[in-house]
């Protein structure tokens, strides 16, 4: 199909002298607005869109095993196995945790069923 001449096509303006103001609305995050460097960016309107709170990052900690010296278990951090002390980790952290002698994911949460397939998966690259 032939555009008729003479018209704009979408996507581009037609010519013309000079420039035009133009207005823009970009929804970022706070970790993704950058200072740019010469732009006092101050000015800005900001507002926290409707919706629920971000959920934080799944978390983890490692855990000794009471009584038994070198053992450890990781879990998530909202197993109840969890509270009373422990080491917090990232995700890396726990995998690396895990490949440890003597460690093991717990079964009573989300550990076992996260980690060890991403355990598995790193074997034998790297």
């Amino acid at each position: 199909m032939a555009l008729p001449r003479g018209r704009p096509v979408l996507g581009r303006a037609p010519k013309q002298d000079g420039v035009e103001a133009a207005e823009y609305t970009v929804w970022v995050t706070a970790r993704q607005l950058t200072p740019i460097e010469g732009v006092d960016l101050s000015g800005v309107p900001t507002r926290r869109l409707p919706g629920p709170p971000p959920r934080p990052a799944p978390g983890w900690v490692v855990r000794p095993v009471p009584g038994h010296w070198g053992r450890t278990v990781v879990h998530d951090t909202t197993c109840r196995h969890a509270a009373g002390g422990g080491t917090e980790l990232g995700t890396q952290e726990a995998v690396d945790a895990l490949m440890q002698e003597g460690a093991r994911a717990c079964t009573d949460c989300d550990a076992a069923a996260v980690l060890v397939p991403a355990l598995e998966l790193g074997q034998g690259h790297g």
